[in-house]
């Protein structure tokens, strides 16, 4: 069986940004599972493992665009010192999880520390890079009618979320 729309996919994967340094990559043993076709995983990625086959691999290397998109300077905005814990030791490149009032959960980065402001990052810590993978199709099979009502892979074991 071969990679297609509506397909779960197990992928082993390794990611660098053609360094060789390792900035993610799956566990030993357990392999990612994504329904593909669905935008699960970054879009440069998923056209290039489209008619894989299990036990196949291949090195692939996005561009910015297909994978988490250009570095925006809009996404770079000053905010007041007091939007954070009083004790919190804020430095350039800490990661934050923020929640707005609608009670949304949105990542941040801590850009620059200016006295009574702080700049932060609201793109992906990988915004603006060239990503590096080395891939291996682990498993195929077709998404069952659950999968695909919910639009996500389940585990072995049924819904696992």
């Amino acid at each position: 069986m071969k990679v297609a729309k509506d397909r779960v996919v197990e992928l082993e994967y390794r990611l660098h940004l053609g360094d060789d340094q390792v900035v993610d990559e799956s566990e030993p043993g357990k392999p990612l599972s994504y329904l593909h076709g669905r935008g699960q995983i970054v879009p440069g990625l998923e056209g290039q493992l489209e008619g894989m086959g299990i036990g196949d691999a291949k090195k692939v290397v996005v561009p910015p665009a297909q994978g988490y998109g250009e570095h925006d300077a809009r996404g770079l905005q000053e905010v007041p010192r007091t939007m954070f814990p009083a004790d919190a030791e804020l430095k350039p490149g800490m990661r934050l999880a923020a929640q707005t009032d609608g009670g949304e959960v949105i990542p941040i980065g801590i850009h620059e520390v200016k006295g009574q402001t702080v700049v932060v990052d609201l793109n992906h810590p990988l915004a603006g890079k060239t990503l590096h993978f080395d891939v291996t199709v682990r498993g195929v099979r077709d998404a069952t009618a659950e999968e695909l009502t919910h639009g996500h892979a389940h585990g072995p074991d049924g819904h696992d979320h």
